[in-house]
C-alpha cells in the first residue's frame, strides 16, 4: 500500500461524506476507495471510520488521523508550489487565525497589499476567539493578545492593545469628563458583552487597582456598533485601542482616564518552529511588522487630563 495514496483517499472520503462521493471525485473504483480505508486502519490496528452503505462516521482516531493527515497532505501541496516557484520565493497557501474583532480591524485590511506584493501566495483568514490547535487546524499562523502559555511555538510580538475610555467632544461638552472611574457611575456608559447586565471595567492607578461595576445605558456584542453610538455622543465607551485610534487621531473621540488606564496587552504571532523555512511564513510576518509598526496597535494618543484627575 502506497501510503501517501491511501492518506489522499481517506482525507477525501471524509471531505465528500462517503466512499462512493469520494470514488467518484478521485476518480477511482468504489473497491478501490474501501481497499485504502481498510489498509491503512489494518496498519495502524483500529477502526478509523464507521460505515455503512450511505453515510460515514469518524471514530476518535479517525478523527485525529484525518486532521494530521489533511495537514501534512497541505504542507506537500505547498512544498510543491514553492519548489516549482523558486527555492526563495514566497508561494502556495498561507493560513491565518486571529480573535474575531481584531483579525476584521487590523489584519484583513492589509490582506490586500500583501496579495499584490506576493502574487504566487494564497491566504486564508480565520477569524475565531479561541485559542486554535496549530498543528491539528492546519494554521500557519496565530495572532493572539494577552500573555502566552509556555510552549514550543515561536512568538513574536507585532504590538500591543491598550483598553481606552473615550467619548465624542459633544458629551464631554456636555456631561463633563469623569475625573476618576468612581465617577463612571453617574454616567452614560457603553457596555460591549455578550449578555446584557453589569459589566466590572477594571483600572489601575499608581498605588492602587480599582474596579467598577457598570450597569450602562447602551450596550452591544459589536464594538463598531459602540463606537459609532459614542462619537453620537450617547456615552462613554471603553474599548481597545485598535477599534478607536482613528476616531481619537480625527477628533470624533477623546481618550479620558488615561492616568488609569490598566497594562497594555501584547499581541504576538505564533507558528510551528519547523514551519520558519517556509518563504510565505516570513514573508507575510516580515510584512505585519513593518505594516503594525505604525498602525493602530501602536499607536498612542495622550491628551491632558481633565482638572483633579490623578
Amino acid at each position: 500500500m502506497d501510503r501517501f495514496d491511501a492518506m489522499t483517499v481517506f482525507v477525501r472520503v471524509v471531505e465528500t461524506g462517503s466512499l462512493s462521493a469520494a470514488a467518484r471525485a478521485i476518480p477511482m473504483s468504489l473497491t478501490s476507495v474501501s481497499r485504502h480505508v481498510s489498509a491503512l486502519e489494518k496498519q495502524f490496528g483500529m477502526q478509523l471510520l464507521r460505515r455503512t452503505t450511505r453515510h460515514i462516521a469518524l471514530t476518535n482516531e479517525g478523527r485525529l488521523f484525518f486532521e494530521r493527515a489533511k495537514s501534512i497532505l497541505a504542507e506537500l501541496d505547498d512544498v510543491g508550489t514553492l519548489l516549482s516557484a523558486g527555492r526563495d520565493a514566497p508561494a502556495g497557501r498561507l493560513r491565518i487565525a486571529s480573535p474575531a474583532l481584531l483579525g476584521r480591524t487590523v489584519i484583513a485590511p492589509l490582506l490586500p497589499g500583501f496579495l499584490a506584493r506576493h502574487a504566487a501566495v494564497s491566504v486564508e483568514l480565520l477569524l475565531v476567539d479561541r485559542a486554535v490547535n496549530l498543528v491539528e487546524e492546519d494554521i500557519h499562523l496565530a495572532i493572539r493578545v494577552g500573555r502566552l502559555p509556555d510552549s514550543a511555538l515561536v512568538a513574536r510580538k507585532i504590538g500591543e492593545v491598550r483598553m481606552v475610555v473615550c467619548a465624542a467632544p459633544s458629551y464631554i461638552a456636555r456631561r463633563a469628563a469623569p475625573c476618576s472611574p468612581d465617577e463612571l457611575r453617574q454616567h452614560d456608559c457603553l457596555v460591549f458583552s455578550d449578555q446584557p447586565g453589569p459589566v466590572d471595567w477594571r483600572f489601575k492607578s499608581a498605588n492602587a487597582r480599582h474596579s467598577v461595576r457598570i450597569t450602562g445605558r447602551l450596550w452591544a456584542n459589536a464594538l463598531d456598533v459602540l463606537a459609532a453610538a459614542a462619537i453620537d455622543g450617547a456615552g462613554i465607551l471603553r474599548a481597545p485601542s485598535w477599534q478607536v485610534a482613528g476616531d481619537i487621531e480625527h477628533g470624533r473621540l477623546q481618550p479620558i482616564l488615561q492616568d488609569y488606564e490598566t497594562t497594555p496587552a501584547p499581541v504576538n504571532v505564533l507558528f510551528e518552529r519547523a514551519r520558519r523555512t517556509s518563504a510565505s511564513l516570513r514573508a507575510f510576518l516580515d510584512y505585519l511588522v513593518e505594516s503594525t509598526a505604525t498602525g493602530p496597535l501602536a499607536r498612542t494618543q495622550r491628551l491632558q487630563p481633565c482638572s483633579g484627575e490623578k
